[in-house]
């Protein structure tokens, strides 16, 4: 038996391995930083928990500027990571999230749910839903946290994830949209290079080559690694066609419990198009999203915050967050 322990079974480099005894191994987003006064921003950040049964927990953000009587929009974030790594604790979101919260003046949780395999979808999206109706309760006056009660103007809610986590942000707006949430009122979403896919390819997957070696950071996102991962994460998915990773098999699509949505893409992404036909399914909904086609790769502002592309983006979601277009 310990000839078998460091046989791999699943091979996801460059971010996780599982051995054939069992092992998990994450080679990515295990770091985490503590919730602080950041000293750029000013704004403070402290961890709740959801639920201690569960394991669902949350980072909560409050702006600098935030004062008592006066309301400010709220985005509840869903991180990425394909289901099975990173966290709402890694340096990556909570940097992230100061310069959101900082720059569009709002209040933000940003939910960190269970992860694969140990965690098999559909558990990802239950522990967010339960997160959501949490955040919820808080919106009659009552509920366990104050920075809700006291900041947090629940006629102005907004969802918004990367990869995963804006494949979550929409999964939670259908289920919004279904009457399933109340006390709040939903104003939009926000996708990021959201993890979509299906089973016939669209836009450029047919060409996008099966490569491995000394490529762009994400270029481990070709077809094979995006399907198998999803086979991995969600051991009972019906395939690629679910509705929850294509959303364009999903038939209450329509209803979509948001009034505006914001698509951001990134030019190099294999994942780019997906965002698109996501678009374009809306539209035919009459949705009217705005996609942004900007960027080097997936999730770019995350890896290269200060980036151009990353700043504008960032500029682009408070405008959207705060009314100033789609």
């Amino acid at each position: 038996m310990a000839s078998n322990s460091n046989e791999i079974l699943h091979e996801f480099s460059p971010l996780m391995q599982v051995y054939k005894d069992g092992r998990v191994e994450r080679l990515v987003g295990k770091d985490v930083v503590a919730a602080s006064v950041d000293q750029e921003t000013g704004v403070e950040s402290k961890d709740v928990q959801i639920s201690q049964e569960l394991d669902i927990s949350a980072r909560l953000y409050l702006p600098k500027k935030a004062k008592q009587g006066t309301k400010l929009p709220l985005l509840v974030y869903f991180h990425g990571g394909g289901f099975f790594v990173e966290s709402a604790f890694s340096p990556f979101y909570h940097t992230y999230l100061n310069a959101v919260v900082a720059e569009a003046d709002l209040v933000a949780v940003s939910v960190n749910y269970c992860l694969a395999p140990e965690h098999p979808l559909p558990i990802a999206y239950e522990d967010s839903w339960i997160a959501l109706q949490w955040v919820a309760s808080h919106s009659n006056g009552e509920g366990p946290e104050t920075w809700l009660r006291g900041y947090a103007d629940f006629d102005r809610l907004f969802l918004g994830g990367d990869s995963a986590g804006g494949n979550i942000a929409h999964n939670m707006a259908l289920k919004v949209g279904l009457g399933m949430l109340k006390g709040v009122n939903v104003e939009g979403i926000f996708l990021n290079c959201p993890y979509f896919w299906g089973k016939e390819p669209v836009g450029s997957e047919a060409t996008r080559l099966e490569k491995k070696g000394h490529l762009e950071a994400s270029s481990f996102l070709c077809r094979s690694y995006v399907e198998a991962t999803w086979h991995f994460v969600y051991p009972n998915t019906t395939g690629l066609d679910d509705p929850l990773l294509n959303p364009v098999m999903e038939p209450n699509l329509s209803r979509l419990g948001c009034r505006r949505v914001l698509v951001c893409v990134a030019e190099k992404d294999i994942l780019k198009d997906r965002g698109w036909f996501y678009k374009e399914a809306l539209e035919k909904s009459e949705w009217a999203g705005d996609v942004e086609v900007a960027g080097e790769d997936h999730v770019f502002n995350l890896f290269f915050p200060m980036g151009e592309n990353a700043v504008s983006l960032l500029k682009k979601l408070a405008s959207f967050i705060n009314g100033n277009g789609v």
